[in-house]
């Protein structure tokens, strides 16, 4: 497949993801097709069909003080809009409705697509637990080896958001961990970056130097 096309990188709009590192990284893949079982997902009028994530994820090893750590970071589809002839507009709203179902037909998927990754190339793994700031985080629970944890609940209440939409804050970029890595966290939180609130027009945003996400940021201390 050429750059632009589904489950490639960069997409069609020039995005990618990827992994900045002062340690040497191994097992660089790329997370791109659907799992199997789910089969293709419709994402337009037309009938078009995927079967692959539209931005590749990818996948990196590092090793840090003696712990391996495996890093899958991916950019799913947008919750923005977009509609036929590169219009971020609808014709009606029959047509909003439908491309909205679409859209979070492929997000879903997508999101399984990584998770069905993780999964199958054993990259979870840990002692078991339960749900992160419960009373019962330390009960052993047999799906724990099958479970990521997301670190939201760990940000600061104030700065629990990386997008400002129509001047409401949105928290809709996460981190999530292993148990392997949950006694390792020892903080979260989010940057401000001088991002601006955001609408449906991506173009409004062309020549901004700055992204419209505030990034969100962990610090882990694993044992030795």
């Amino acid at each position: 497949m050429e750059p632009g096309e589904p489950g490639r990188e960069p997409d069609g709009r020039g995005i990618r993801v990827g992994v900045l590192a002062r340690r040497r990284l191994t097992r660089v893949e790329q997370v791109v097709e659907f799992p199997g079982e789910l089969g293709p997902v419709r994402v337009d009028d037309d009938g078009t069909e995927l079967t692959t994530l539209g931005r590749a994820g990818l996948r990196v090893r590092v090793t840090v003080a003696g712990t391996t750590v495996d890093v899958v970071t991916c950019h799913l589809k947008s919750k923005l809009l977009s509609f036929p002839g590169g219009r971020f507009t609808p014709r009606d709203e029959g047509e909003r409705a439908r491309y909205a179902v679409y859209a979070l037909h492929r997000r879903a998927a997508e999101a399984a697509a990584v998770r069905s990754y993780v999964t199958t190339t054993q990259l979870l793994h840990g002692p078991p637990g339960s749900e992160i700031g419960s009373g019962g985080f330390d009960r052993p629970d047999k799906g724990d080896g099958q479970r990521l944890w997301n670190l939201a609940p760990l940000i600061p209440a104030e700065d629990r958001f990386t997008r400002v939409y129509r001047g409401r804050r949105e928290l809709i970029d996460h981190l999530l961990v292993s148990r392997a890595l949950v006694d390792a966290v020892d903080e979260v939180g989010t940057v401000d970056i001088g991002t601006t609130s955001t609408g449906d027009d991506p173009r409004r945003r062309r020549d901004e130097p700055v992204s419209d996400h505030r990034p969100v940021v962990a610090t882990f201390r694993p044992s030795a």
